[in-house]
């Protein structure tokens, strides 16, 4: 065994164990497995204590807080490919949005397939791996699920941001469903992706209870575009939010670290180049930050779910991000 196996191995052993735990005698833990896209640990268990995340501080103050953990890439699906696999995007060979993790690496052994061969149900909600039918037939026992609802494109609900959508879909088909890069509709929780995505975890833990699961449950937001009921954006004060002091880029960086706002810059009423204005970053802030109590409320209405039906103390929760987003820094 060379060094990277030894770490590999090590990386993947206390989920291992718990697959196994039968095997040795002792009965199986569920496991709850929470993924966020572009949560950055700006939240009050990491020291930012202007963000309003109180499930999630709750989560960190009862169990283990990692404070140096990184991810493997800061694209979406070359980092939850790496994370759910154990294998670097050196070994997966993905290094973009395009490739799905089957194509890439067609035998690998994934993490829902370990606990599948194990005798757990594997169910995946939401957004876990980047492409939402990898591993189906592999490592989910049913087919991935993918919530559906009244909004058009990625998550629209005001009449404003539906026209512009409209409108940016007939000049530019290749990106359809593209609007506004933020939205704060007054829908309740569910009538946004993510609150749906919720209620179907709800669902599918008084199904599951009984049997020995592996529930992935992955939420969009804080995700671009910045969509979530308007209750969550008046729970800050936007003349509060600071702006990030770090807004130049770093002395002697290499040009290909740097960025051009990525995929913001696809958004309506951003510009197409140029930097934003104050009044234009804090509003983007604002919605980042308006996202993430969004999510951190669903996360606790799940964990709530978990409490009443008396499987808090045999299941293990994981919540990780694939990866942060820049609010701001170094003029990205």
């Amino acid at each position: 065994m060379d060094r990277r196996d030894f770490l590999r191995l090590m990386a993947a052993a206390p989920l291992a164990r718990l697959a196994a735990g039968a095997e040795a005698g002792r009965p199986k833990r569920n496991v709850l497995f929470i993924a966020v896209d572009d949560l950055r640990p700006e939240l009050a268990c990491y020291g930012h204590p202007q963000i309003l995340s109180p499930n999630l501080d709750k989560l960190a103050a009862r169990g283990l807080l990692f404070e140096r953990a990184y991810c493997q890439q800061a694209v979406c699906a070359p980092s939850r490919a790496s994370l759910l696999t154990g294998t670097r995007p050196d070994t997966t060979r993905i290094y973009d949005l395009e490739t799905p993790l089957r194509k890439a690496m067609p035998n690998v052994l994934s993490m829902p397939q370990h606990f599948k061969s194990h005798g757990y149900e594997t169910v995946s909600l939401g957004k876990i791996y980047h492409h939402g039918t990898d591993d189906n037939g592999i490592g989910w026992s049913v087919p991935a699920w993918h919530p559906k609802g009244e909004w058009l494109g990625r998550g629209y609900r005001a009449e404003a941001s539906i026209k512009a959508v409209q409108e940016r879909d007939k000049t530019n088909p290749e990106r359809k469903g593209i609007g506004p890069a933020f939205e704060a509709a007054d829908v309740p929780d569910n009538g946004y992706p993510d609150g749906a995505t919720a209620d179907k975890a709800i669902e599918e833990l008084r199904r599951l209870k009984g049997k020995p699961f592996f529930l992935a449950v992955g939420f969009l937001k804080p995700h671009l575009p910045f969509n979530c009921p308007r209750k969550y954006w008046d729970l800050y004060r936007r003349e509060e939010i600071k702006l990030p002091a770090n807004r130049d880029w770093p002395k002697d960086m290499p040009p290909i670290a740097g960025s051009n706002w990525g995929e913001l810059r696809a958004y309506a009423g951003i510009p197409a180049k140029g930097n934003l204005s104050d009044a234009q970053a804090r509003e983007l802030i604002h919605g980042y930050y308006a996202c993430v109590s969004y999510t951190d409320a669903q996360v606790g209405r799940v964990l709530d779910e978990l409490g009443r039906l008396g499987l808090a103390d045999s299941t293990a929760v994981v919540l990780w991000g694939d990866h942060g987003w820049k609010l701001g820094e170094y003029s990205a």
